[in-house]
């Protein structure tokens, strides 16, 4: 099972990759820790990207694309992965496609959850201002503006991967407002072709 998923911050995507993982028995792969965990081995790739990040500069496309491209040859990758913040942009996307086509992999779908921002917005500032009314400690990525930013930065980066992902019929694309059970029945029913109303019941 070879996934990617998209959407925005606070759609919901690490609850359904989790559940995958334990479903499936396949890793979860985000940037940041292939990135971590590359340095970590020190591998040529991993040394690159060290050299970049203690210089202050921002990883470039062709480490990345390498550093996912070595870890997806991994053993636990053997039946498969999710990866969840990569791509980022279609640049990246016609990276991987290009390298799967090398290896003779196939993405099995590349699953969205559509979700509604202002209501995500709306749920930290509740959250916020039930924090501070029951006294506690408002946590650092409890900041409605910040929130905010990282949308607007979703949007003009990785949105596009949508329409990328549509033209090549690989995209799925789900109601991450859904309950989460039903989510969860949803991406089963697209995974497994299954169009019962049960597994269909978040879908857009």
């Amino acid at each position: 099972m070879r996934l990617i998923f998209l959407g925005p911050p606070g759609a919901g995507k690490g609850t359904q990759a989790k559940r995958l993982t334990d479903k499936y028995g396949i890793p979860q792969l985000s940037t940041g820790d292939m990135l971590r965990a590359a340095v970590t081995a020190g591998t040529d790739i991993g040394k690159r990207a060290k050299a970049v990040m203690d210089a202050g500069g921002l990883v470039s496309d062709d480490i990345v694309n390498q550093i996912v491209s070595e870890r997806i040859e991994q053993a636990d990758c053997a039946n498969g992965f999710i990866l969840d913040g990569y791509p980022r942009t279609v640049p990246q996307a016609k990276a991987l496609s290009e390298n799967l086509h090398q290896k003779n992999i196939q993405l099995d779908a590349v699953i969205e959850l559509k979700v509604d921002e202002e209501a995500l917005v709306r749920r930290i500032e509740n959250r916020v201002a039930e924090t501070i009314a029951a006294g506690g400690t408002v946590r650092s990525d409890d900041n409605p503006e910040a929130f905010r930013k990282r949308l607007s930065e979703y949007r003009e980066k990785t949105a596009p991967l949508s329409e990328y992902y549509r033209e090549q019929g690989e995209l799925v694309v789900l109601d991450g407002m859904a309950d989460v059970d039903a989510v969860t029945a949803a991406i089963a029913g697209a995974l497994e072709k299954d169009n019962s109303p049960a597994a269909s019941a978040a879908r857009i």
